[in-house]
């Protein structure tokens, strides 16, 4: 219960963090509102056609009788929006991590800086870095749509179906999107998608702590774009505590708020 209460108060830090850090607050806003608007158009034309695609699904059911026909379609619909929200909210994350990865590398080392003692660095380049976000980011997005079918096809199931079904899946996206903002710290730190998920297994509180309320509020519209510097600096914090470097480094102020190493302080 500790680490559940932890991960939430890293994600509260990193806000704070991000909201210290104006500049840095505004740089790392830039590759969410990039990302956004894609999403946005394509969410908006996906539910234009949602019933059609329901209908194409499912022509067994042309014949069935009123209010039948009408009660089964509401239903697939209506887990369809959900299933559809539920990889956008996933894989929002992951492509704006994508994106963005120059400008929140630069975010997390500051966050590292500010903590005192060294910032680690991978000593990959930016493109090997960049191939490797874009690799498992594929590798997330085929997990991803293996939990979607799977709670879509449990939806079907009366009572659990709508209720434990939805908070397990809420579950399993924070988890996710822990997966995916701590990933540019612990590969800084040298730490592949294997290992990752090993560390984050092993502290599975930790972990929900910190994603479980993200993925609540990424899912009011906007509210993702002005939250992901934070939920950057939160993570980084996150794999501090991972890596028991919180325990092996005291706090030594902060530095300047602006954005500093590859970028030069750009904004």
């Amino acid at each position: 219960m500790r680490d559940l209460v932890n991960g939430f108060g890293y994600l509260m830090k990193g806000q704070r963090w991000a909201a210290r850090h104006g500049r840095w607050w505004g740089f790392g806003m830039i590759p969410a509102l990039i990302t956004l608007v894609g999403y946005a158009a394509a969410l908006v034309a996906l539910f234009f056609w949602t019933d059609d695609v329901i209908a194409w699904a499912t022509p067994f059911a042309d014949d069935w009788s009123s209010p039948w026909l009408g009660i089964f379609r509401g239903a697939l619909t209506i887990l369809f929006a959900a299933g559809c929200l539920f990889l956008a909210v996933l894989t929002f994350t992951a492509v704006t991590l994508l994106v963005g990865q120059p400008f929140y590398e630069s975010l997390s080392e500051q966050v590292d800086r500010s903590e005192g003692g060294a910032v680690p660095d991978s000593g990959l380049s930016i493109r090997a870095e960049l191939w490797i976000g874009l690799r498992e980011a594929i590798a997330l997005l085929l997990r991803v749509t293996l939990w979607s079918v799977l709670f879509f096809a449990l939806g079907f199931i009366p009572a659990v179906g709508q209720t434990v079904i939805p908070a397990l899946a809420f579950c399993v996206t924070g988890f996710f999107l822990t997966e995916e903002l701590t990933s540019i710290a612990l590969l800084r730190r040298g730490i592949l998608l294997k290992e990752r998920r090993r560390m984050l297994h092993s502290r599975r509180l930790l972990a929900l702590g910190f994603g479980v309320p993200l993925s609540l509020l990424f899912l009011v519209p906007l509210v993702a774009v002005f939250l992901m510097p934070g939920a950057v600096a939160g993570a980084t914090l996150l794999v501090r505590d991972l890596t028991g470097e919180n325990e092996d480094a005291a706090p030594q102020g902060e530095t300047a708020a602006g954005p500093a190493g590859a970028f030069n302080g750009a904004p």
